[in-house]
């Protein structure tokens, strides 16, 4: 496609009224230049109609009568991970390209069946970690020639208990900590850390009553011997941050991974006998994840490094959750 030619607008259909949806996704694609809402699908008929209302878009009933409509070409899905394989499939199957919430499914052997699926029809397929479209991290790594050469990467992202009746505490629907907010880290640590990581160990605390993962660590290595600390959970005073430790200083990023969108962030960056706080401009990192997935749409050059991200994130996700003690609490 010529460079001045425009791109086709991306006619997106929604499956699940998830409440990061309505928060955050929604009103980014109602405002964005390159997407436009079409439908989003419920269960629930009424819920659905309430919340196209709302957004000034078609309601459906039921997911696969939204992924049967001949006006959408591509799908956001917030649902559960558990229920991810099954309608991401469903999705690609359906010649639509797939923006779906993290963590791409819940194992290894299904994100592998699910790259491979899309590769072999052509589609986008895109994990929405919508943190890495933020500036603030491409300006960090411009930053880290202050703090010489790199030795530890630490993380942390815990909140607040969920609400008892969210997916999170069910296991059959993929909840537990370790997918719903330790992927951050992880994937935070792969995007500053060369090379592949090495799980060295990690400890998952699990909730008797749900049985499912409510806290944990971990503790990985690069070839070199840089390592990574990070720490997650739901059970938690709020806490989203990642620091950088060299030879020469600390860089430290106090609101890594949910910064609102009129948030300017600041960069604290540590030396021997001085301490700089860099302040960033405010960037809408929603706005950004869709013109991403927008350009794997159109790229089959960005569509296969997205795939292969995909499989570096769950491959390590699973490699943690082999590796780690359990313990109960």
């Amino acid at each position: 496609m010529p460079k001045d030619t425009p791109r086709p607008v991306l006619r997106i259909g929604v499956l699940g009224c998830a409440d990061i949806a309505v928060r955050r996704i929604l009103p980014a694609i109602v405002e964005h230049p390159s997407v436009r809402l079409v439908a989003l699908a419920s269960r629930d008929g009424a819920r659905a109609e309430r919340l196209a209302a709302r957004f000034g878009c078609a309601a459906v009933t039921g997911y696969k009568a939204l992924l049967d409509r001949e006006d959408i070409n591509a799908v956001y899905v917030p649902l559960p991970p558990g229920m991810h394989h099954e309608w991401v499939t469903e999705a690609l199957t359906a010649g639509k390209h797939v923006l779906v919430e993290k963590p791409l499914s819940t194992t290894y052997a299904q994100s592998v069946d699910l790259v491979a699926m899309a590769g072999r029809l052509g589609l986008a397929l895109t994990e929405n970690f919508m943190f890495l479209h933020h500036s603030q991290h491409e300006a960090v790594r411009a930053m880290t020639g202050e703090i010489g050469e790199l030795r530890v990467f630490t993380s942390s992202f815990g909140v607040p208990p969920p609400h008892p009746s969210s997916f999170r505490h069910d296991a059959r629907l993929g909840g537990g900590a370790l997918l719903d907010v330790g992927v951050y880290p992880l994937r935070a640590a792969q995007l500053h850390l060369a090379g592949e990581l090495d799980v060295l160990g990690a400890c998952l605390r699990v909730d008797e009553a749900t049985g499912v993962d409510v806290a944990g660590s971990a503790l990985l290595s690069t070839a070199t011997g840089v390592t990574a600390q990070l720490d997650f959970g739901f059970q938690h005073a709020y806490r989203s941050v990642y620091a950088l430790w060299g030879s020469r200083g600390r860089l430290s990023v106090p609101r890594a991974f949910t910064p609102p969108r009129e948030h300017r962030p600041v960069v604290r960056i540590e030396q021997q006998d001085r301490l700089t706080e860099v302040t960033l401009p405010a960037d809408h990192q929603v706005g950004n994840a869709l013109d991403a997935f927008a350009s794997a749409v159109h790229s089959e050059t960005v569509r296969a490094s997205l795939g292969e991200a995909l499989l570096r994130q769950a491959l390590l996700v699973e490699q943690v959750r082999k590796a780690a003690r359990v313990v109960s609490g």
